[in-house]
């Protein structure tokens, strides 16, 4: 009877024992950190997360099939023992990167004063000829607070003219270059160094953001006479912000220029070349676009390049590239001899619109001096 209660009793034990659910270990996705229960297909988690799209907001941290590498977006601060090491940058952690070719689109565009605008009326979609973002930079709130842009005064722009030395014949040819999404130093002192034996000048319009990398490389462009000039200081298209935003864009690039080298900028760039009547409004510079597209940050190819150029150059462009790409560095140092050889002058923006007799306005847009 005893041994009869023990075998009842134990195969009692043994039936609840077997009964209990088995315990399914999580599996471990390598490099995902992600955890999947027994019966999910592994890597799943980590699939989903690969494949989201950037926003509308355009925050890629680079393009596709781009190498931010070297000369094509010198996305990350300069190393130890480069031009202006740390001590340089202490209020920026990383060079901003640059993402080039978004397509953005416009509201309303104004009256152009000359030439082409790169924008289009109505909402139409536009393709920028220059177009680009900073990524990693925040926004801001949308309430923040700016002061308005100060309008240029004349004496203001003649000041500008007279810091840029050389003489200017308004008789003969001339031409303005023009390099955007600077500075960058592996570029931008082999285009100076081209200049100085052609006796050419240049105006850079330059990120703000980017400066306090490169204060030696802006420092030179205004020893050497050329014409230091505001990208705004995130390329942030402006067409999507509101007006205290772009007050924000354009004082914060002025005043980061100003730092670096002791020169406030008077002319203004849009990134992307992108506007409409908020932007107009807020600005508070005179705006200078582009008739002449060479398309460098698009092909990065030198010989397409000089082509865009020289094949349609002529008295009074406004000649747009970029300085961030070593192949616009190649086609800048046959560009510029053979501009010469055609007896070009090439000056800034500020000079040819002062030896076209023309006055620079604030609110304005300028594609051309013909």
């Amino acid at each position: 009877m005893k041994n009869r209660k023990w075998m009842t009793l134990g195969a009692a034990l043994a039936f609840l024992f077997t009964a209990q659910p088995v315990y399914a270990a999580p599996v471990i996705v390598a490099g995902s950190g992600n955890r999947t229960e027994a019966g999910q297909v592994p890597g799943s988690a980590a699939q989903e997360t690969v494949n989201q799209t950037p926003g509308a907001d355009n925050t890629l941290t680079q393009a596709p099939g781009e190498s931010l590498v070297a000369d094509n977006t010198a996305s990350q601060a300069p190393a130890a023992g480069s031009e202006n090491q740390a001590s340089e940058a202490e209020t920026l952690t990383q060079s901003p990167t640059i993402v080039s070719g978004q397509e953005q689109s416009t509201a309303s565009s104004p009256t152009v004063v000359s030439g082409a605008a790169a924008g289009t009326e109505s909402g139409a979609a536009v393709t920028p000829s220059a177009a680009g973002t900073v990524t990693d930079v925040a926004e801001g709130p949308g309430g923040i607070k700016s002061d308005p842009v100060t309008p240029v005064l004349p004496e203001e722009q003649a000041s500008q003219v007279a810091l840029q030395t050389g003489t200017v014949d308004p008789s003969k040819p001339m031409v303005a270059l023009t390099f955007d999404d600077g500075p960058q130093p592996s570029v931008g002192n082999r285009i100076m160094d081209c200049l100085a034996q052609y006796g050419g000048k240049a105006t850079f319009f330059m990120v703000g953001a980017r400066v306090g990398f490169y204060k030696t490389e802006v420092q030179r462009m205004v020893a050497e006479g050329h014409e230091v000039a505001n990208h705004t200081m995130n390329h942030k298209y402006l067409q999507k912000l509101g007006a205290a935003q772009i007050q924000a864009q354009v004082n914060q690039g002025n005043d980061a220029i100003q730092a670096a080298c002791g020169v406030r900028p008077t002319l203004l760039r849009l990134p992307g070349g992108n506007h409409n009547a908020t932007v107009v409004a807020n600005a508070g510079m005179p705006m200078i676009q582009w008739n002449v597209d060479t398309l460098d940050w698009k092909t990065r190819n030198a010989d397409k390049t000089v082509a865009a150029v020289l094949n349609h150059v002529k008295d009074g462009d406004i000649i747009l590239m970029h300085e961030l790409y070593g192949a616009t560095g190649d086609a800048v140092a046959r560009i510029v001899p053979e501009l010469h050889k055609r007896g070009f002058q090439m000056v800034t923006v500020s000079q040819m619109a002062a030896a076209k007799g023309r006055s620079l306005e604030a609110g304005k847009l300028y594609s051309s001096f013909h």
